[in-house]
């Protein structure tokens, strides 16, 4: 069996759409029809090369998707044939099977435990949640395999959010939006959103953000740190910019602000923050996806996500096909669009 695919081959290089031969399922292992994957920002920094070499070249791509069991490999308890399933580069219960070998035109093309960026994949048990959704919420949905538990995770899990605390989420992409929709649904305020992108500030504004800043304009900066001279609550980054996170510590409360970084910096990017910003009281925490359960969160934030499908719809915009991606990425880089979709 063969399975139609887009597979990095050269760093830096557009992905290449290519047949692939789909090994044998070992043990723990599912085999899955992918109904729609997301683009996110790290496949965006594994095409261009920023995560530093890669040794596993060609190889799969993906890790967030909407997905049906169409096989199982042997000693599997967790699904059925014909189960919904979300996908995700978080572990869940069951089975850690490891990654997974195609073949193309008898080279070797490598896959983790979770790829996505195809029709068909061969899925470690454990990167996959069970979910009863409708054909219609196929390409709303992919998110839920990371977007969603990162962002949602960090603001609820991570931060520990309660009522009436503000937040401001720095970038909004699929992170920023799941953010601020777990920040809205625990009744946080005000929300602040700050990007450089009109039209995606545009977005967190009808998101529900109660004040967009851009922060290339150094009035708008000056104009939130007098209208909060004491600072925020919490602070959410999510670009991966390391003079972006130097700078947030200043937007936060002395004694109890907390920044969470979830944004992935750049192969051997270093951080300078002066040791005075912790003497003032202030804290920066990491998170692991989120710090999410997929088996536990999955349809807490499935809940939410669907509550805005007609927000999701257009943060999402129209759903590409797989000869489509490229273009896809393209419009990333240029953050004309939230998040790709890549439907099947």
């Amino acid at each position: 069996m063969k399975t139609e695919a887009a597979i990095l081959v050269n760093t830096k290089q557009p992905l290449e759409i290519v047949n692939l031969e789909i090994p044998i399922l070992n043990e723990g292992q599912i085999l899955v029809e992918i109904l729609s994957t997301g683009i996110c920002g790290t496949q965006m920094a594994e095409i261009d090369g920023l995560k530093g070499e890669d040794k596993w070249l060609p190889h799969c791509l993906g890790h967030e998707a909407v997905a049906k069991v169409i096989d199982i490999g042997p000693y599997n308890s967790k699904f059925q044939k014909d189960d919904k399933v979300i996908i995700s580069w978080i572990k869940g219960s069951g089975i850690d099977a490891g990654g997974s070998s195609y073949i193309w035109n008898d080279k070797t093309v490598n896959a983790g435990a979770v790829t996505t960026f195809q029709r068909y994949s061969v899925i470690s048990e454990n990167r996959a949640t069970k979910i009863n959704i409708s054909d219609e919420m196929n390409n709303i949905l992919p998110m839920l395999g990371c977007a969603s538990l990162t962002g949602m995770g960090a603001v609820n899990n991570v931060l520990d959010a309660k009522e009436g605390q503000s937040i401001g989420i720095f970038g909004f992409g699929g992170i920023g939006l799941n953010a601020l929709l777990m920040a809205r649904s625990l009744k946080l305020y005000p929300i602040i959103v700050f990007d450089t992108s009109e039209k995606r500030r545009a977005l967190a504004k009808e998101a529900g953000a109660d004040l967009v800043v851009n922060p290339s304009e150094n009035h708008q900066i000056l104009a939130f740190k007098e209208r909060f001279p004491a600072g925020i609550d919490f602070m959410l980054e999510a670009t991966g910019n390391v003079s972006v996170l130097e700078n947030t510590l200043e937007y936060i409360k002395n004694l109890s602000g907390k920044l969470v970084v979830v944004g992935n910096a750049p192969a051997n990017s270093m951080v300078k923050i002066s040791p005075h910003q912790f003497n003032l009281g202030k804290s920066i925490l990491g998170t692991w996806g989120g710090n999410s359960n997929p088996d536990r969160d999955v349809e807490k934030y499935a809940a939410i996500l669907l509550k805005n499908r007609d927000l999701l719809a257009n943060f999402l915009g129209e759903t590409f096909k797989l000869y489509e991606i490229n273009m896809a990425i393209d419009q990333m880089r240029a953050r004309t669009i939230g998040r790709p979709i890549i439907g099947f």
